[in-house]
């Protein structure tokens, strides 16, 4: 028991890139457990032994490295098709593969993103040149994430809430996405302030995660927990603090109850902030203030990774926050999970135009840089567009 404790908490290095390239021969998932009965007295300790520990870590410990953060490139083909409408393109295969190839092709990308979580599709896609979208990852030091869950379906019995389909299967679906490369996964809930949240909303929320991550590193891919407190409301800060609390609470208590080994998860929250319709307004350190007094309320410091996502905020609001939190020590590598927060300015440039391209990927960079720089604590805003300081929210939003 003492050797199987051990293991769960020594230091592990960072990942070489290319220690998670496809090809690996497929190690079977183990569900096995350990438990350790001294004579004196039986222990209700349960360690889970299984053959993915030490990659589990080593792979958090690498997406979770200094200046560099997630690159959410994980919409559905409806979601990605609304983006490409947006810039006047129709959603066919051919369209998306050129917007997946643009992004995953942008020079020195894996200086500031150390994850890029894909959707099914994008998982076994090849980029317009033919080479597979996962090892154009790999050469970059970017790990393969891939998203799992099946969305968000009427929660019976709640207040006009949702809960997050998936687990149906998911064993079998994460098995061949590690064989196909992919390392670390994602599933996304969302809890809604003006609908309650109701108990039961939020237990749901809190035990779907909780099975999803352990599904998920028996089976060799880190779980990235997602529990999305929605930006919707008039309610003020102090409310989202409250309402998050208790979502973080029953998150991380299920978590435990299913043996999830937290050094091998990431985080992905929202920042804490006012309703989008609030009259309050807040400052970044403000933001910050609330959600790292959230952070060390709720979280274990063996969570190596707490990856933000942007619910919205326009791209340098997300950058602001996120820099106001790095202005002080914790023991969490604070960074981002960015989807739209990202792609914003990147999306508008290219514009479906081949010429456009290299303008449109410099755009990705500088969105990059800036976030790494954020994540350091060392973000200024000097050489800041006007697309980027737009705000995007939108009711109901989904990224």
């Amino acid at each position: 028991m003492a050797s199987a404790s051990a293991s769960l908490l020594k230091s592990s290095p960072v990942l070489d890139k290319f220690e998670w390239v496809k090809g690996q021969s497929l190690r079977q998932p183990s569900v096995s457990v350990v438990r350790c009965h001294p004579t004196a007295a039986p222990s209700t300790l349960t360690v889970r032994a299984g053959s993915y520990i030490d990659e589990l870590v080593k792979t958090a410990k690498t997406v979770a490295s200094p200046g560099r953060g997630i690159l959410a490139m994980d919409e559905s083909n409806a979601t990605c098709g609304k983006r490409l409408a947006s810039i006047g393109l129709e959603n066919t295969e051919a369209n998306r593969q050129a917007y997946r190839t643009l992004l995953v092709t942008a020079p020195e990308l894996g200086k500031y993103i150390s994850g890029a979580i894909l959707f099914e599709e994008t998982l076994y896609q090849s980029t317009v040149d033919g080479e597979k979208i996962v090892d154009v990852l790999v050469k970059q030091g970017i790990v393969p994430g891939i998203k799992v869950d099946k969305g968000l379906v009427p929660l019976p019995g709640s207040n006009n809430e949702s809960w997050c389909q998936g687990l149906d299967g998911l064993a079998s679906r994460a098995a061949a996405y590690y064989q196909q490369g992919a390392r670390f996964a994602k599933w996304r809930t969302v809890v809604s302030i003006p609908n309650g949240p109701s108990a039961l909303a939020v237990k749901e929320a809190a035990w779907g995660l909780a099975r999803y991550a352990a599904v998920s590193q028996d089976n060799g891919l880190v779980p990235i927990v997602e529990p999305e407190i929605l930006l919707d409301g008039e309610h003020g800060i102090d409310r989202t603090f409250e309402v998050a609390q208790k979502v973080w609470a029953e998150v991380f208590f299920y978590l435990a109850e299913n043996n999830v080994l937290f050094e091998g998860i990431l985080l992905k929250p929202s920042m804490v902030t006012p309703g989008a319709e609030s009259k309050d307004k807040a400052s970044p350190e403000t933001v910050a203030k609330y959600t790292l007094s959230l952070l060390q309320r709720r979280i274990p410091p063996a969570v190596p990774g707490i990856m933000f996502l942007s619910g919205g905020q326009s791209e340098i609001e997300a950058t602001l926050n996120l820099n106001a939190m790095n202005q002080a020590p914790n023991p969490w590598h604070v960074s981002f999970s960015y989807a739209r927060a990202l792609q914003n300015t990147c999306l508008k440039t290219w514009g479906g135009r081949p010429e456009n391209v290299k303008a449109a990927q410099d755009a990705l960079i500088q969105r990059a840089k800036s976030n790494s720089l954020a994540q350091l604590g060392k973000y200024t805003g000097d050489g800041e567009s006007d697309e980027a300081k737009e705000g995007m929210f939108v009711k109901g939003y989904t990224y």
